[in-house]
């Protein structure tokens, strides 16, 4: 398990002392005004009630996924089997979130949202390794973040795990709203399965090499595209017959663009995240534009 250490170095170098908040519920609060920011999530509600609970924070991702925020308050509390719950229940209470969802951010939204990998992010001062090792055999979207604050205005976020986990393929269309176009629409199993062999092989290239920037990476298949993210999303794949498209998380304006090729796309529609959109068409292209695979995981 790493240990974080932060140095200031305005004059003498002085290695600052980490602490717990003084108040649990204090944590909760600045995670919940700050869910965009620290985890790329849309906040929903806090304390969600259950039949057998009550969850402490409940959000939906940049993905369109659930995302369920639990507190680990001591030591000794499993909040990762109580994660786990809360999940089970979710998946069973479709229509309960989708309208927690479609009261918050409205109708279209909430019939968006993605089932094929929610997630639940655990977030304490601390954890064990057999947390970690519990984890990593549940084979599930959960996630391990530590954090550590110093001084009154300074906070330190480390994620300590990257699970890679099957997408839940099961029950795509089991909410009723999910419109007959949508249907429709190939999921990317599909898409890849159709696309061309030599375009096959051009994904098997992307995705090694997308991995290969950091053991930090989850590898995230959703119904329309892949999302790779650290914490939050850097960069987002969509497979076609005869091409492979990157959606990453680079401001268009700081990038050459050219049409065709790497285009600016803040102001069109597409699957996945990001605000810049590279096609690549053969390796030469994966070659002449992986640079910026590079720049999206470095800036992320």
């Amino acid at each position: 398990m790493t240990d974080l250490r932060l140095f200031s170095i305005k004059k003498d170098v002085v290695e600052l002392t980490p602490k717990k908040v003084s108040l649990e519920k204090e944590l909760q609060t600045l995670i919940e005004n700050n869910l965009q920011t620290f985890f790329g999530v849309t906040f929903l509600k806090s304390e969600y009630a259950i039949t057998n609970g009550r969850m402490d924070s409940i959000g939906i991702d940049e993905n369109n996924c659930p995302v369920i925020i639990e507190y680990k308050r001591s030591i000794n509390e499993n909040v990762i089997n109580q994660g786990l719950f809360y999940l089970d229940w979710l998946l069973d209470h479709k229509a309960n979130f989708q309208l927690l969802v479609e009261e918050v951010l409205g109708k279209e939204k909430s019939g968006n949202i993605d089932w094929s990998m929610p997630c639940v992010i655990c977030i304490a001062n601390d954890f064990t390794k057999f947390d970690e090792h519990a984890v990593n055999q549940m084979q599930r979207n959960i996630k391990l973040v530590k954090y550590r604050k110093f001084d009154e205005d300074l906070i330190a976020l480390e994620l300590l795990n990257a699970p890679q986990v099957k997408p839940i393929t099961d029950d795509y269309n089991s909410v009723s709203n999910i419109n007959k176009k949508q249907k429709s629409i190939k999921d990317f199993s599909q898409s890849l399965a159709d696309a061309d062999e030599t375009i096959k092989n051009l994904y098997v290239t992307v995705q090694n090499y997308i991995m290969a920037q950091g053991d930090n990476i989850t590898e995230n298949q959703l119904k329309r595209y892949v999302a790779y993210k650290k914490i939050k999303n850097f960069l987002c794949v969509v497979v076609y017959q005869s091409s492979v498209v990157l959606y990453l998380n680079i401001n268009p304006d700081d990038v050459k663009l050219i049409p065709n090729c790497v285009e600016d796309v803040r102001n069109k529609g597409h699957w996945g995240t990001g605000d810049l959109r590279v096609f690549l068409k053969n390796i030469d292209d994966f070659e002449k534009y992986k640079y910026l695979i590079d720049k999206s995981y470095e800036e992320n």
